[in-house]
């Protein structure tokens, strides 16, 4: 667990978490803990059962807005995306009129990459913190989309250049993924319009607006996420029609195979009878005649059928 008073952006560690108790002549505390520390926390800032609750047994949580006497608890998911999967960490915080405390089971980027924007921004109040967090967030969403949108793109110029069966795991798994996420955006989405709209007394009612900027942002990453929705469809018909029209090009070259082999086929099949009599049987010169009608026949054919574009 780490304790900071943050004050205009201005770190300074704590090492009495009873400090924290009171509120400090400027600034506000961030307390960065655990799970495990949520032990010593409750009883200290008076955290409620069911909140508490929630942070110890589930990883991947509804995002959502609890509002208590003296806090509130806010639950967001932040997400990572590793190119083979989309994973979700539960990022909970308990906003106090003086403090914020953020409880993870994982390390969470955002956590590290929001440090510049509080000393840029000279944050000195838990909720512009809980904004500036919030919005970091939802970002990363729009650069994991932008990644998605890439891999869906290369998948879609392999399968349509060298379709493989792996190919058909590979949407199965990432469509998979994307509606999975697609049911979490919309909670999230829900989240963020109340911080927007709703009255509450712990946020500043003129940085409560700024929270319809984020929510925009939530809107357009569900909607994104709908369309990546559909096109891991097309994929998959890409993906089926590639493989009928690969299975066509084959079968048309056997074919055509086939139809050269036919009269040679015939001709040898002729020749192979057990007549006496077989015009050219005892022709000194008769198999070379036969070998060279037989291909002109071959080439023949190979060059009408390229012609017609059938090979």
């Amino acid at each position: 667990m780490k304790i900071r008073l943050v004050n205009n952006g201005v770190f300074t560690p704590i090492e009495d978490i009873n400090e924290t108790l009171l509120p400090p002549k400027e600034g506000f505390y961030w307390i960065d803990a655990d799970v495990d520390d949520l032990v010593v926390l409750q009883p200290l800032f008076e955290l409620h059962d069911l909140a508490v609750e929630d942070c110890l047994t589930e990883e991947e949580q509804r995002p959502k807005l609890e509002i208590y006497e003296n806090q509130y608890f806010v639950v967001i998911n932040s997400i990572r995306f590793d190119d083979e999967e989309i994973f979700l960490r539960a990022l909970n915080m308990f906003l106090g009129r003086h403090y914020l405390i953020t409880v993870t089971r994982q390390k969470i980027n955002e956590l590290r990459s929001v440090k510049p924007i509080l000393w840029e921004q000279e944050v000195d109040t838990a909720d512009r913190f809980l904004y500036h967090l919030v919005d970091i967030v939802i970002d990363n969403y729009l650069s994991v989309g932008d990644r998605i949108e890439a891999r869906i793109e290369s998948l879609e110029e392999d399968i349509l250049m060298h379709t493989k069966k792996s190919h058909l795991t590979e949407i199965i798994g990432l469509r998979s993924e994307i509606l999975w996420l697609k049911k979490a955006l919309g909670p999230q989405r829900d989240l963020i319009a109340t911080l927007n709209k709703k009255d509450l007394r712990l946020i500043d009612n003129d940085l409560q607006k700024y929270f319809g900027d984020i929510h925009e942002n939530a809107v357009k990453i569900y909607e994104t996420f709908e369309t990546y929705r559909d096109l891991m469809g097309n994929l998959r018909e890409a993906y089926q029609s590639s493989l009928a029209n690969r299975a066509n090009e084959i079968m048309r070259v056997f074919t055509a195979l086939t139809t050269i082999f036919m009269p040679l086929t015939f001709i040898t099949g002729i020749y192979g009878m057990n007549f006496d009599y077989i015009p050219g049987m005892h022709y000194s010169k008769g198999s070379v005649v036969l070998l060279a009608f037989m291909f002109l026949i071959g080439a023949g054919m190979f060059y009408f059928f390229r012609k017609k574009d059938w090979l």
